[in-house]
């Protein structure tokens, strides 16, 4: 049974395999439990193939407030939290440098 226990445990750490993961930096740490996060990305343009860079914002849950202004974080899609808010941050891949 605790083997059981322990394989479910270890299931849940992960996000699931079809999960869609984005790296990007937090720009506003404002609301309680939501953090915003912009993803820049880099395409080429269909017509005349120049490199253009785009970007996107993500609102994501923040359950503790504990990631700030200027951190590199991944966040991962869920079920939708509120209106505006279906990822949730998995983990912190950068603190934010203090100057």
């Amino acid at each position: 049974m605790s083997e059981q226990q322990a394989t479910a445990a270890a299931a849940t750490d992960k996000p699931a395999k079809n999960t869609r993961t984005l790296v990007g930096k937090v720009v506003s740490d404002k609301r309680s439990k939501t953090i915003t996060v912009l993803i820049e990305r880099r395409t080429k343009h269909e017509l005349y193939g120049k490199i253009v860079a785009k970007s996107s914002k993500y609102h994501a849950h923040d359950e503790n407030n504990e990631y700030k202004l200027g951190d590199v974080v991944e966040i991962a899609e869920t079920r939708p939290i509120s209106k505006t808010k279906a990822w949730t941050v998995t983990r912190l891949v950068q603190k934010a440098i203090v100057v």
